[in-house]
């Protein structure tokens, strides 16, 4: 019986070892998330840590990718990520990533998407942003979206309050930026930026949500129905200060911390790194934990955000796994410990009785000895 004990023991001391290794790394890792959740940059390094792990090839196929779908922009992050990780890559595909970099670069290009930026008031990518900014610097895209949203709320047709509110804001934050001399045009960019992923379905729905709540904050619906009815984009002076009206400055200052989070975003990653964190962002939180991965990972941001989504930005649904982790590697230690307490006790009652065996048998002998001895000297 005593060795059964004592083999129960040692039963539980290997079967608990040979979890807690199965465990261990999970709960490490889960560990490390969980301390570093509010931390993107920190937080994304050790996602794409077991990412890459798992898949060698990850990063020669979104290349790939991104060569196919003429994203020159996207397969160079891809490119900056790989040799950040010192992960090599086929020189041919490095040729071609240069290649589609130059054209993008060249300068036919920049200017088709400059004039196509200032006249649709669309932007995908630097060039395009640029004459989308200048259009509204000079109000005339401004002026555009709030007379054509302006109209339509006026005659009770469907309005994208969003985009009139944006645009109602750009016109204030634009008289800001010619007082200062260029100071708010941070702020300009980001308004326009975030206007123009709302036109062509490139912002995500929570952040649309609560952007749209913002917007009709900060816009006298009456009063801009108002100028708008009076107003023409070929009155732009007339147009712009009925406008400036209407809007409530006091009530705008989250709209321009969102567009100054999401200028830092396009200063470190490019205009089309912003367009997908309004993308995947679901509210304004997600756009301030982009522009500060972006601050600290530039030009693998993108690609950091195509592998990780808004995983890359915070902690999604998997604290409770994670907790799990970290608690069953702790139940299987406190399992170990117990079977190893159990087998020392056990041991040493073990070696115990065996001392008090051999004592209680060496007195034994002692006795029948000094018996026998009383008797022959009898």
């Amino acid at each position: 019986m005593k060795w059964l004990r004592i083999s129960t023991a040692l039963t539980g001391i290997a079967a608990c070892s040979f979890m807690l290794a199965q465990v261990a790394p999970h709960a490490r890792e889960a560990g490390a998330i969980l301390t570093v959740q509010d931390d993107p940059a920190a937080l994304s390094d050790i996602r794409l840590d077991g990412l890459l792990r798992n898949n060698d090839r990850l990063i020669q196929d979104n290349i790939e990718a991104a060569l196919a779908a003429g994203d020159a922009d996207l397969a160079d992050s891809f490119v900056v990520l790989a040799r950040d990780r010192n992960i090599a890559l086929p020189d041919d595909l490095l040729s071609r990533v240069s290649d589609a970099l130059k054209e993008e670069n060249s300068t036919s290009h920049f200017a088709k998407r400059f004039a196509t930026g200032l006249v649709t008031g669309n932007a995908d990518d630097v060039a395009s942003l640029s004459g989308t900014v200048a259009g509204d610097l000079f109000v005339i895209g401004d002026i555009r979206d709030v007379v054509r949203e302006g109209k339509h709320l006026a005659m009770g047709e469907e309005t994208d309050r969003l985009v009139l509110g944006l645009a109602t804001a750009g016109l204030a934050v634009t008289a800001v930026t010619y007082v200062s001399v260029g100071g708010a045009a941070p702020v300009r960019a980001g308004l326009t930026l975030v206007k123009d992923a709302r036109k062509v379905g490139r912002l995500g729905e929570g952040l649309a949500a609560w952007a749209g709540r913002s917007a009709r904050e900060v816009v006298d619906t009456p009063m801009l129905q108002n100028a708008v009815a009076k107003g023409s984009v070929f009155r732009p002076g007339e147009t712009v200060s009925a406008i400036k009206a209407a809007f409530r400055a006091e009530k705008a200052g989250a709209l321009v911390r969102l567009g100054k989070d999401v200028t830092r975003v396009v200063e470190k990653t490019g205009t089309r790194g912003a367009m997908d964190t309004l993308r995947i962002a679901d509210g304004p939180k997600d756009v301030a934990r982009a522009a500060r991965l972006a601050e600290a990972q530039g030009g693998k941001t993108r690609a950091i955000m195509k592998l990780l989504g808004r995983g890359a930005l915070l902690l999604i649904g998997g604290a409770f796994d994670l907790a799990l982790w970290l608690f069953g590697a702790a139940l299987t230690l406190f399992g170990l410990l117990s079977s190893v307490k159990a087998m020392t006790e056990r041991l040493t009652q073990a070696w115990c009785d065996r001392n008090r065996a051999r004592r209680l048998r060496r007195a034994r002998i002692a006795a029948e000895a000094a018996l026998a001895n009383s008797v022959i000297s009898a």
